[in-house]
């Protein structure tokens, strides 16, 4: 059995114990570190599924820490996520762009916890960056032919729409910057106005009843599942 890899990076050695002894209990291969550039060094070497991140730390703070995985080419599909005491709205913005897929306060019980590491690390193994027909409950993208279905009923959706549906349906746990929505769906080369993405969203929504398509003021979109 091929055992997921989980690296808890925490300076607070009784929140590593009992992370780990939870995480293990479910059958994850559980790696530590005490600092953030420990945790980057770890990181490098085993190349984990799940990184728990906290954010207040000696030597380098969570969110730096972060924006150094994110540039690690090896780490690109690794989820991170914060688990920190810091509760307030800025720190969790700052979370998201510095590239975490999650923000989770430390206040969680453990059994909450351990349920959303499953679902996160279960949704990432469904679909692959390259799929042709992405699943999502009863969401269906069909990429060849350009269809989308929902509860079986077919909707022909025009190709920038059905582009941006794509981009976010391929990775349901990450927080699409607006700016690389533009980079990817629209391209570098064409201008598009403010609102552009915005308009399309909407549009998404009344067309396929989608109100899971979360939008993080600032910084960007997210599909739920």
């Amino acid at each position: 059995m091929n055992q997921k890899k989980i690296l808890l990076i925490d300076d607070e050695l009784d929140i590593l114990e009992i992370l780990s002894y939870n995480l293990e209990k479910e059958g994850y291969d559980i790696y530590t570190a005490t600092n953030g550039n420990e945790g980057i060094d770890k990181a490098k070497e085993i190349i984990p599924d799940l990184i728990l991140l906290d954010v207040m730390m000696p030597e380098k703070d969570g969110i730096e820490t972060c924006q150094e995985l994110r540039k690690i080419k090896e780490l690109q599909k690794t989820l991170i996520v914060f688990l920190s005491a810091r509760s307030e709205e800025f720190s969790q913005l700052a979370g998201f762009q510095a590239g975490a897929n999650d923000y989770i306060v430390k206040l969680i019980k453990p059994k909450i916890l351990i349920s959303k590491v499953n679902a996160l690390l279960q949704l990432t193994s469904q679909v692959s960056d390259n799929a042709k027909l992405i699943e999502i409950g009863d969401l269906v993208i069909d990429k060849d032919n350009f269809r989308v279905s929902k509860n079986g009923q077919q909707f022909l959706l025009p190709k920038k729409e059905f582009d941006l549906l794509y981009l976010l349906a391929s990775n349901t746990e990450k927080v699409f910057k607006r700016e690389e929505i533009l980079e990817k769906v629209w391209g570098n080369d064409v201008i598009v106005g403010e609102r552009t993405i915005d308009v399309h969203i909407r549009r998404l929504r009344e067309k396929l009843g989608i109100n899971t398509i979360q939008t993080l003021k600032g910084i960007g979109y997210k599909l739920i599942v």
